[in-house]
């Protein structure tokens, strides 16, 4: 399970084990998790696809076609809208149709890696922003994965997204700890930060200043995502090597001017009023975490009041608790954003009520 803020290489990263998976013989299937849509929506297409490959494979047919069975039966006991998807068995009742997901997933997911087995492949599941399937579905994965292990099927499940996986994994199933890696992917360190500028740069016959990649690192912090913008940024402004401190600044304006109009600005849209004071109050009071207590306060508001807030921004992926009763960004440089697009934020004024009402 890789973790990480907004912008630090998951997808990346998740998208090279695929292609190492791949490489090494797996049949993989690739999501992103959506924040309204339930597993067995995101599976059934993708697995269909992979059982009708397997099915004209000599070995594996057999098999196949039962796992064919097996995920009609699973589509239609969740009502997974297949339009006009079509899987040329019956289905196989009895198996994977109960309605429990978490019964249900694990005995699909097991027919589906005993057909990849029969062409000595193993079915790898690789799951983006896994932190938005809801509580049920990834336990459900969960105990696939841990069914998979006790049968020494070759099932595996990598999955990609807010730091707030170690918690909502745990959640779902204690024994999930004994399962996953959790490697954080974070900021690069100075010298690779440096590297990430100069080695593309050279490449395209250009050079860098040490002074222009100073400023560049300490603009970015480092983070790969407003590394690579900022880097392109300068190559654009620039009228010839090498790139200097004077374009690097030029560079600074021209990219926060991008990133505010773009991958801030679809972040904060998604707001309602409310959460959108929020989040402002946690910019006025610096970079974080914060305590939620001070956040309310500065609110003018109770913790109590405030709590249904902090949910749901975690729920939408803008804000992540480190550890309890703290809130962080999980967008970096959120907080200078929310400065400069509300620049003369007051708290809301609480509405008054009569008394006794």
């Amino acid at each position: 399970m890789l973790l990480g803020l907004r912008g630090v290489g998951k997808t990346v990263l998740l998208n090279k084990i695929e292609q190492l998976a791949a490489e090494r013989g797996f049949r993989t299937i690739v999501l992103e998790a959506p924040e309204d849509r339930h597993i067995a929506d995101l599976l059934v297409p993708p697995l269909r696809s992979m059982l009708v490959v397997l099915s004209r494979i000599e070995q594996a047919r057999d098999a196949a076609r039962r796992a064919l069975g097996v995920l009609r039966a699973f589509a239609s006991a969740f009502r997974v809208r297949v339009g006009d998807i079509e899987f040329g068995v019956e289905p196989l009742n009895g198996t994977a149709d109960s309605g429990s997901l978490e019964h249900d997933l694990p005995e699909l997911l097991l027919t589906v890696a005993t057909a990849a087995k029969a062409t000595h492949a193993g079915l790898a599941i690789l799951v983006d922003e896994i932190q938005y399937l809801s509580a049920g579905d990834l336990g459900a994965l969960i105990v696939s994965l841990h069914r998979g292990a006790q049968t020494g099927l070759p099932l595996t499940l990598f999955g990609a997204g807010l730091p707030q996986i170690v918690a909502l994994a745990g959640d779902a199933k204690s024994y999930a700890e004994r399962l996953f890696e959790y490697p954080e992917v974070g900021k690069l360190a100075d010298a690779a930060a440096r590297s990430a500028i100069r080695t593309p740069v050279r490449r395209g016959g250009v050079d860098i200043t040490d002074d222009a990649l100073e400023i560049i690192t300490g603009e970015t912090e480092g983070y790969p995502y407003f590394l690579q913008e900022w880097g392109s940024q300068a190559w654009n402004v620039a009228t010839a090597s090498p790139i200097t401190a004077a374009d690097a600044r030029r560079a600074t304006t021209a990219a926060l001017d991008r990133l505010d109009q773009g991958f801030f600005r679809v972040r904060l849209d998604r707001l309602t009023p409310r959460e959108r004071d929020y989040v402002r109050a946690m910019a006025e009071l610096g970079r974080g975490p914060h305590r939620s207590g001070a956040i309310a306060r500065l609110l003018g508001i109770k913790v109590t009041t405030a709590g249904p807030l902090r949910a749901g921004l975690i729920r939408k992926g803008m804000i992540y608790s480190q550890q309890h009763g703290e809130t962080a960004f999980t967008v970096p440089m959120f907080d200078g954003f929310m400065k400069r697009s509300m620049p003369h934020w007051r708290p809301t004024p609480k509405k008054r009520t009569r008394r006794g009402t």
